[in-house]
């Protein structure tokens, strides 16, 4: 193992893949700090230009790119008080009121450098997951990995926040168009209306595109203007580092709950922040949280981060997306030639090394380019929406017509992407309509593998039927941390 570790490391550090990666760190802290883009939304814009890349070139474009959006989101939480994503929501309780009293450099020195921690700290995570996982994952036959794929499913209802009949739903909307093509297990076609392009199926990269970030581009041009309100930047990074260090065991404790949370899929990024704060809140004497305590930047910032490790292990070893950027990361994976499950532990043992130590390396180098660069990056994140929506537009347009250099790319892509934008008016999730796309096809497969082979016995299987309770507590445990982070966020927002 540690010998397969340092061989992914040499390969990691050949200059092209540091370039990739680097150039991924830039668009991921780019798409940190326009607040309303995410990383999903930064995974669909990249996810077209790796198809056929060489894995490992890939992934350091990829992982470069979700490592560091919750640092990079920052920017906006801190200064504008207006979160640069779902998983920065906690920090502006306290990081927008030392803004205000002109403490902000202090404030984002504490949280970029509790998200390098955070973030090295997952990836160990995932690097310890690794051997524990193997034997457990080489077990697992067709009914095993249909399970998985159900377990995947499932995700729609937590990842649909306050209705779950709504995630369920557009999960189901999801496999429905995952369905359209060529069918797997018989010789026919379905939903193609006579087209030749909808014989392939719909491509993943236009899905993607289409369902986030076409919605978010109408969004920034009816949502005009980027005010700021808080006073000139004052010296104070290196003071917030040393809060940070002051307080190492809210730190660890915080980036362990990170990891934890995402090791479940479907909690993730729009409540580990808010847990991690409740923590924080419930567990630290003397604090002022919300009127301006650094201790309320550094809890949720060491998690969000972490986050992003411990969610890569279902994701890459067991194939469940807990998130719409871990459904679209397998997606990048299939397009690149890779299957999540056993062989990420086989033989594509190295990319999975590849992915830890690009995490760890984007974690660091991410929030160090961070700090030299808060005041040129404070002034782009005013920017308005609108002036953004130009450069988006050709991104997307070009994205969407490669995926098969076809018409029926950009009609398709403006479908899905109405689509996506009425989900958003009527505040409809859009990540389970991503997840039910990814894993259509791999549930059809695996279903009907498994009754041609065990016809219905296959689910008097213990770990099929583990599989099944695992689900079931899965669910009702994720409604009712779901719970409590609400009841924190509500707290919060009253005392404020």
């Amino acid at each position: 193992m540690l010998e397969a570790a340092w061989e992914a490391l040499l390969i990691v550090l050949h200059p092209s893949r540091i370039g990739f990666m680097f150039l991924g760190i830039f668009i991921g802290i780019f798409v940190g700090l326009l607040p309303g883009l995410s990383g999903t939304v930064g995974m669909s814009l990249l996810l077209p230009f790796v198809f056929g890349l060489d894995p490992f070139v890939g992934m350091a474009l990829l992982i470069g790119m979700v490592a560091v959006v919750h640092t990079g989101d920052t920017f906006p939480s801190i200064l504008l008080g207006i979160p640069g994503t779902s998983g920065s929501q906690a920090t502006i309780m306290d990081g927008f009121p030392l803004a205000k009293q002109g403490q902000a450099s202090r404030a984002m020195g504490a949280s970029f450098f509790c998200s390098m921690v955070g973030g090295v700290i997952g990836g160990l995570a995932l690097y310890l997951t690794i051997p524990f996982a193997r034997p457990l994952i080489s077990a697992f036959s067709s009914p095993e990995l249909f399970m998985l794929t159900m377990l995947g499913l499932s995700m729609a209802g937590l990842l649909a926040g306050k209705s779950p009949m709504k995630g369920i739903i557009s999960g189901l909307l999801g496999l429905l168009i995952g369905s359209i093509g060529s069918a797997p297990a018989v010789a026919e076609y379905r939903y193609t209306f006579g087209s030749l392009y909808l014989s392939n199926g719909v491509s993943l990269p236009v899905v993607a595109l289409a369902i986030f970030a076409f919605p978010i581009m109408i969004t920034m041009l009816t949502n005009k203007g980027a005010v700021s309100n808080h006073g000139p930047l004052k010296r104070g990074v290196l003071t917030g580092v040393m809060d940070a260090l002051r307080n190492k065991f809210l730190v660890f404790r915080s980036a362990v709950i990170g990891t934890l949370i995402g090791f479940v899929p479907g909690l993730g990024g729009s409540v580990v922040d808010w847990i991690a704060y409740g923590a924080a809140q419930k567990t630290v004497k003397g604090n002022s949280f919300g009127k301006g305590d650094i201790r309320g930047v550094i809890a949720p910032e060491s998690a969000n981060n972490a986050k992003e490790g411990g969610s890569l292990v279902p994701t890459l070893l067991f194939g469940i997306p807990g998130s719409g950027t871990t459904a679209i990361l397998l997606g990048g994976l299939t397009l690149m030639g890779l299957e999540a499950g056993p062989r990420m532990l086989g033989a594509d043992l190295p990319v999975t090394l590849s992915i830890v130590w690009t995490l760890v390396f984007a974690n660091i180098f991410g929030a160090l380019l961070c700090m030299l660069l808060i005041r040129p990056i404070s002034k782009i994140s005013m920017v308005p929406g609108e002036k953004i929506v130009p450069f988006l537009v050709v991104l997307l347009v070009l994205g969407a017509y490669q995926s098969n250099f076809s018409w029926g790319d950009l009609i398709v892509f403006v479908a899905i992407g109405l689509l996506g934008y009425v989900m958003t008016i009527l505040d409809w999730p859009r990540p389970p309509l991503l997840i039910g796309f990814v894993l259509a096809l791999s549930a059809e497969r695996y279903y009907w593998i498994s009754i041609e082979r065990y016809g219905w016995s296959w689910m008097s299987n213990p770990l099929v039927i583990a599989l099944a309770l695992f689900i079931v507590l899965l669910l009702s445990g994720g409604a009712i941390m779901k719970k409590f982070s609400k009841s924190v966020e509500s707290g919060k927002g009253v005392s404020s």
